[in-house]
């Protein structure tokens, strides 16, 4: 086991990398913790839960709602929660959504630690203090930025994990590349999923860089004033299309990182779109889609990068390289149907 520590406002996050889940006995106080976890979790690890408060939600994006924030809450007041209760979320970026939620705005705030159980929470979802609940079709609508005390990182939590819960994680492995890390960008187009797959060391290398790109952008600008928008590459229209054309989280940012190169090849000197569709395609991603243009702008004029009638978009100067420009929203508009007829 490896340590990290980052310091954010008022507060310092510390990471346990290849750690074992019976380590959280040392970090907690069993006796006045809670688990979450979600229904495939407990399924697979219900030994490991044994001996531990335990709430278990249903599975899927379609559950990271206020009704299951509702329920949880419910749970915590029968099992005699308070203020010196520390909730822990063992699971993907749904559980570590709500469990972040939860911790927040229960009796004004509790600590919270997450247990990551994929590689799309390990790498993205699990890092960096926001947690929040969908809306209807808005994505993360409601929400705040807290970060939590630690985060245990059990890599062989991963070894259930279905190869589509692998590809969805990649997405964000790609994005960090794209927007931060060239150097990664090329290790990623020499390998392929399966390197990682059967290779702990160089998996657990890969995490770390991750970890590593994230959270120091997090840490430099928290409230993402700056920086930190960086991270919503491909995040833009594909936050419009996951939850609308029920999309899985990695499939939509894919597809949200083709559109946002084709647009980069608008506003700034990049060249390398055909680079990042192979390498999506590589790990198994979709670079295409079919959608309905004014549909999408609905909800995308909702989203939070919108600054009255332009939208923040994330692009790429070059790979390892993002940038953030300004769109107006007519102009984007036309942008995404042209992307659509030139598909």
């Amino acid at each position: 086991m490896n340590k990290l520590q980052y310091k954010f406002s008022g507060k310092t996050t510390t990471y346990y990398l290849d750690a074992d889940l019976s380590y959280l006995g040392k970090l907690v106080d069993q006796d006045h913790t809670v688990l979450i976890t979600d229904e495939h979790i407990f399924s697979k690890q219900q030994k490991r839960f044994g001996g531990w408060n335990t709430i278990v939600i249903n599975a899927g994006e379609q559950f990271k709602v206020q009704e299951t924030v509702d329920s949880i809450i419910t749970q915590l007041i029968e099992l005699g929660a308070d203020r010196k209760t520390t909730l822990v979320g063992i699971g993907g970026g749904v559980v570590t959504d709500i469990t972040g939620y939860v911790a927040a705005i229960y009796m004004r705030g509790l600590s919270v630690g997450y247990v990551p159980t994929s590689i799309l929470a390990m790498v993205d979802a699990a890092i960096g203090g926001k947690n929040g609940i969908d809306v209807g079709m808005y994505k993360n609508m409601v929400g705040i930025i807290r970060q939590p005390q630690f985060l245990l990182y059990d890599y062989s939590l991963l070894k259930s994990l279905p190869k589509e819960e692998w590809v969805n994680g990649f997405a964000e492995v790609i994005k960090h590349a794209a927007i931060k890390d060239a150097a990664l960008f090329k290790e990623l187009e020499k390998n392929k999923l399966s390197t990682y797959q059967r290779d702990k060391s160089a998996l657990a290398k890969l995490i770390r860089r991750n970890v590593v790109i994230k959270s120091d952008v997090v840490e430099k600008d928290e409230f993402e004033q700056s920086e930190r928008r960086l991270l919503n590459f491909g995040h833009t229209l594909g936050h419009a299309i996951e939850n609308l054309y029920e999309l899985s989280h990695g499939q939509a940012i894919s597809i949200g990182m083709v559109a946002a190169c084709m647009i980069s090849e608008q506003f700034t000197p990049f060249g390398d779109t055909d680079r990042v569709i192979d390498t999506l395609k590589r790990y198994g991603l979709p670079t295409l889609a079919e959608f309905d243009t004014k549909e999408v702008m609905n909800v995308l004029k909702m989203d939070k990068k919108k600054v009255r009638d332009s939208m923040n978009y994330v692009l790429l100067n070059k790979i390892g390289q993002g940038v953030v420009k300004q769109i107006p929203i007519v102009e984007l508009e036309k942008l995404l149907q042209s992307i659509i007829t030139a598909r």
